[in-house]
């Protein structure tokens, strides 16, 4: 019988047969009513056990992920992509909040919510009119950034920003918009113009030709130096309207991404160039729902394998 005539025979509706039966058919496909009966009873049991309980081993590799700055969400989306067979470990995002904040809901470690505590960069109102003296006069707007761009269909298309620190400290972000993959530039001393576009030259200079496109910054004095790096990069930089960070929408998610290890505030300059290297190593490997769970490295790598 279909599930709409078992629906209709049980008065039930034809989605809850469809649930009812992949959600208790075994691994050759086979609905055991005996055994999801007896699935049902002891799910309807009271009290139950929470899994952050009792599961000592899921707490483990929850704690592992979250230490490497991974969200409840993705950390559950993961784990139903890894454990497809085992409900034992798979745990919802929310049961995962809950154990963080609510007392007695769980056994995952006390300071794991502090690796929650995001702090957004805040926006500076700025009261002079900068653009006066922009250098940026005869740059290329957003606006003259071709459709490709905009619609992610051709990767080498780029987007950068400063994380700042205290002390006028700062790293340099780049992210390719269509793998998200990400580049961190080391600036030693300062951010002047100059010594962004050294670092920016010397960490893209590599790439092949189709994977430096275009670049897009915002209205910053640090990228003052764009004709230099267009031309040794031979790609070609496009700055946002003025406030519009929303403009630069990869770089303004992979920034938040990014205060996790690079904290609001702190003294930036204490991280090496080796540092920012294995930090970008690890947001490279970080699954992204926007890729289907792939990871920016898996993407990029397939465009070099193909090129």
């Amino acid at each position: 019988m279909s599930y709409a005539a078992i629906g209709v025979a049980i008065g039930r509706n034809k989605s809850v047969v469809w649930r009812e039966v992949n959600r208790n058919s075994s691994s050759d496909g086979v609905y055991y009513a005996a055994v999801a009966h007896a699935k049902a009873h002891q799910t309807r049991r009271r009290p139950k056990v929470l899994k952050l309980i009792e599961n000592e081993s899921l707490c483990r590799l929850i704690a592992v992920w979250m230490d490497d700055g991974w969200s409840p969400k993705l950390i559950s989306q993961m784990l139903a992509k890894y454990c497809p067979d085992d409900e034992t470990m798979q745990v919802s995002h929310e049961t995962i909040y809950q154990a963080l904040y609510v007392q007695t809901r769980g056994n995952l470690r006390a300071d794991l919510a502090e690796k929650l505590s995001l702090k957004r960069k805040q926006r500076v109102s700025h009261g002079a009119d900068r653009r006066k003296n922009s250098p940026y006069k005869d740059a290329f707007k957003i606006s003259e950034r071709p459709a490709e761009v905009a619609d992610r269909a051709v990767p080498g298309h780029w987007e950068g920003d400063l994380i700042v620190g205290c002390d006028g400290t700062a790293i340099g972000t780049l992210v390719e918009r269509t793998t998200r993959f990400v580049i961190l530039l080391h600036l030693d001393g300062d951010h002047t113009a100059d010594t962004v576009a050294t670092a920016m030259i010397r960490e893209m200079k590599d790439l092949p030709d189709h994977l430096r496109r275009s670049i897009t910054w915002d209205r910053g004095t640090e990228l003052a130096e764009y004709a230099k790096i267009q031309t040794a990069l031979d790609t070609t930089l496009y700055f946002c309207d003025p406030h519009s960070p929303w403009q630069r929408g990869s770089n303004e998610n992979t920034n938040r991404l990014l205060r996790f290890w690079f904290e609001k505030g702190s003294d930036l300059s204490t991280h090496t160039a080796e540092d920012l290297r294995r930090t970008a190593a690890k947001l490279n490997r970080r699954p992204r729902p926007t890729l289907d769970l792939d990871t920016p490295g898996q993407r990029l790598n397939q465009l070099l394998l193909a090129a």
